[in-house]
């Protein structure tokens, strides 16, 4: 009798689509340990057990033994190491033939890869973001005398990891380019768009909102992570210049300062509130007449921001600050599903959170064309016959070494 396929599936941040992907693997026969980090302060995906789970699937959230200190580069480095060693944990005691890790900081990576190794599995780099360039970019104006040192550091050690992988499965094409520069042999890079788990984001439809019945203000939401990559000033600038509510759904310290600076300017149609569970996640996106999206233009080709993919299946329009070499901006302009501007422009920003308040049959149209997209490629078989497809290989490479 032949044994099930192994397959750890790590993603740090814990979101849905990643745990949908485990789970669908496991339906089709393979067992199949998804992991995630409890600890790093993120949206979450559908992480609890489900009746219906496949016997052959469990969930590991893994926690740190202190508090995650985002904001000292030093303490976080150290408790990133410390959570690479808690998957190494699972690895060893999970003894998987394939390892699927995405979203990881990069010691926390390099630590899971060498675990991986030990242990004998296949190692496939599920490639969200090109870190190192966020980190070069970053790191040398926070840290001017040895900032430089460190960005490169980190540079040879992203692109080590994705040359002695067994496979790249890279978000976007763009990456390609960067892998190959590096060394990474085309037939060990395969690309696989994100995707957002349509079955857990009802369609809203073209229903006419409380707003549109004239009983309250249009609004617009923002719901997710606020990080170095975001700018959280241009909901300001767009909550003073109209009279349309804005309410951002997220935790951390830049959520905190917006909240404080909204208060300090009496700008009170912005709100900010606590990230909602996943299983209320799309009556709140639906709730909304507008859906906004960030992300600015150091971000460029190397960040792709997900959250467009899950607007898209709640069937409203995006408002996008993103610049045009992002492939989430290209998503938008192609379904034809949002109005998006470059992130220095802030002016366009107003514009078109102006034209979209004023439009309802606009934000319709728009909104429809998003949920077409979204039935259109996130059904999440095809999607799994992909990865499969690359784990067979891989698993025929090990038959054939044997």
């Amino acid at each position: 009798m032949v044994r099930a396929r192994r397959i750890l599936v790590h993603d740090y941040s814990g979101h849905p689509f990643q745990v949908q992907l485990a789970r669908s693997l496991a339906r089709r026969g393979s067992e199949v340990l998804h992991v995630y980090s409890e600890s790093f302060q993120t949206p979450k995906g559908d992480l609890g057990a489900r009746p219906d789970d496949p016997p052959m699937f469990r969930i590991a959230g893994l926690s740190l033994s202190e508090p995650f200190q985002k904001s000292s580069f030093l303490k976080r480095r150290a408790q990133e190491i410390e959570f690479g060693r808690l998957v190494a944990g699972e690895i060893r005691r999970f003894r998987p033939d394939i390892v699927l890790s995405a979203n990881a900081p990069l010691d926390t990576q390099a630590v899971i890869h060498k675990a991986a190794r030990a242990g004998g599995a296949r190692f496939v780099f599920w490639l969200q973001d090109i870190y190192s360039e966020a980190i070069g970019r970053f790191l040398p104006a926070a840290f001017p005398l040895i900032g430089n040192a460190v960005a490169r550091r980190y540079q040879r050690l992203e692109f080590g990891l994705l040359r002695e992988s067994d496979h790249v499965v890279a978000i976007t094409g763009d990456f390609v380019p960067h892998l190959l520069m590096n060394g990474i042999t085309p037939g060990r890079i395969s690309v696989i768009e994100n995707w957002a788990p349509l079955e857990e984001m009802r369609s809203i439809g073209p229903v006419v909102s409380e707003s549109e019945r004239g009983d309250g203000p249009i609004r617009a939401v923002y719901a997710g992570t606020l990080g170095y990559k975001h700018n959280p000033d241009l909901l300001l600038q767009a909550a003073k210049a109209l009279p349309v509510a804005i309410d951002v759904h997220s935790e951390g310290a830049i959520a905190e300062s917006l909240t404080r600076k909204a208060a300090a300017e009496g700008v009170t149609n912005l709100r900010v509130r606590p990230w909602v569970p996943f299983a209320d996640l799309s009556d709140l996106l639906g709730s909304a007449d507008i859906l906004i999206a960030m992300i600015e233009e150091g971000a460029g080709a190397f960040c792709v921001p997900s959250k467009v993919l899950t607007y898209f299946g709640c069937g409203r329009p995006v408002l996008a600050s993103v610049p045009r070499n992002n492939l989430a901006r290209r998503l938008i302009e192609r379904a034809d599903a949002g109005l998006a501007s470059d992130p220095d422009d802030a002016a366009a920003f107003i514009d078109n959170l102006r034209g979209l308040a004023g439009d309802a049959g606009l934000r319709r149209r728009l909104g429809a064309n998003g949920r077409s997209y979204a039935e259109a490629h996130f059904a999440i078989e095809p999607i799994t016959d992909r990865f499969e497809a690359i784990f067979a290989g891989l698993y025929q490479m090990e038959k054939q070494a044997i």
